[in-house]
């Protein structure tokens, strides 16, 4: 078929609010950190209700500088899941420490905190849970955990915005640091880009300074000085993460658009999930009440032993003219982890088992009711037939 009728997997929802931020940030002449940046920072904090939050030019390097913060090192262990995506455990290696992975629970795909708990060993110095597809991990379990064993909790929510767990908004909790992503296909998007939010005054200002070569003044507070501010110390081997102002004007628009566009997945997760009961697909887990889910993700799982697998179906709908796509191939299923952690299939029963059946549909906040009508007839089409 014509490749303009083609319904993608994900599309960015921009707008001309968008387009206008981005292009008066260029006219400003900040094409880097700048003002912008900095009131983007002070918006997301309050939206979340942490302290700080720290704008960065990727969730994977919000990880890293998180992870670099609480003191993770060569010879520690960083305990992850492994159904998430590879971002989550490289970011481990860059600072010489191993990740251990764990199994997540069947039905939401999340952590399983009981595997979490058992893989803890005096070498633990932290903890990445990662909220899949935008389902909540529970938070009392994170809290308890961290308590209970002295281990360092950095929250992956590169899909969880904006989610509530255990009745507040995934960011204002007890943990560490929370990570979220910016990504062109996530909840909202500055095309690439990321957020660490904290309420430790410390972590946050370590963050800072990693994430611009260690130097210990912020850049936009060295250029925008009125008198001379050119004398800066570097206080450690940092990094290059810092996000520019014409995304950050992007993200500004979206973040004041972030409710509305959630609401808008919401809405589509709730027909999918009208239409596809009673179906031989199992649905995704739900939020339980009082809290929400960011319906990053909308993955459904065909039946064992059905009339059509997960790999047929993708096909399906692909010649059907709607994208689809696979949240995630497990991380023990990868040569470099597989052989490096020497993992196995049997390690990891639930990711095994649920990795063979699972399906992303289509779920983005632009999706217009016919797209969305074009979905449930591919798969209701494919599933009775």
């Amino acid at each position: 078929m014509p490749a303009e009728d083609f319904l993608p997997f994900a599309v960015p929802d921009i707008g001309e609010d968008e387009i206008a931020a981005v292009a008066e940030a260029m006219r400003s002449g900040w094409l880097t950190t700048g003002p912008r940046a900095a009131a983007f920072e002070q918006e997301f904090a309050q939206v979340v209700g942490a302290r700080h939050a720290v704008a960065v030019n990727s969730a994977t390097a919000g990880l890293h500088l998180a992870l670099e913060a609480v003191g993770v090192g060569p010879g520690d262990e960083v305990i992850v899941p492994t159904w998430t995506f590879t971002a989550t455990a490289e970011v481990v290696r860059y600072l010489g420490a191993d990740p251990v992975f764990v199994d997540v629970e069947p039905e939401t795909l999340n952590i399983d905190l009981a595997a979490a708990e058992r893989a803890i060993t005096p070498r633990t110095r932290a903890i990445v849970p990662v909220h899949f597809a935008g389902l909540g991990v529970s938070r009392i379990g994170l809290e308890t955990l961290a308590a209970q064993h002295g281990v360092a909790v950095v929250e992956d929510a590169a899909h969880a915005f904006p989610t509530v767990s255990g009745g507040a908004l995934v960011g204002s909790g007890t943990s560490a640091a929370v990570v979220f992503s910016f990504y062109a296909t996530k909840t909202m998007t500055t095309g690439e880009g990321g957020m660490v939010v904290t309420d430790d005054d410390e972590l946050a200002a370590r963050v800072r300074t990693m994430r611009l070569h260690g130097i210990s003044r912020d850049v936009f507070n060295r250029y925008r000085s009125d008198v001379p501010s050119w004398r800066y110390e570097v206080v450690a081997p940092g990094y290059k993460y810092n996000l520019t102002d014409p995304a950050a004007a992007m993200g500004r628009v979206q973040l004041q658009r972030s409710r509305s566009m959630r609401d808008r997945r919401a809405q589509i997760a709730m027909r999918y999930s009208v239409a596809f009961a009673g179906m031989p697909i199992q649905l995704p887990a739900t939020a339980a009440e009082g809290d929400l889910h960011a319906w990053h993700l909308y993955v459904v799982r065909t039946e064992a032993g059905g009339r059509v697998d997960r790999d047929g179906f993708i096909a399906a709908m692909a010649a059907s003219g709607v994208g689809c796509s696979v949240h995630f191939i497990p991380l023990h299923k990868h040569p470099y982890w597989r052989d490096t952690y020497n993992l196995t299939d049997a390690m990891f029963p639930h990711a095994t088992a649920e990795f063979d059946r699972v399906v992303s549909l289509p779920i983005f906040s632009g999706m217009s009711t016919e797209q969305v009508d074009r979905v449930v007839t591919s798969v209701t089409e494919i599933l009775r037939s």
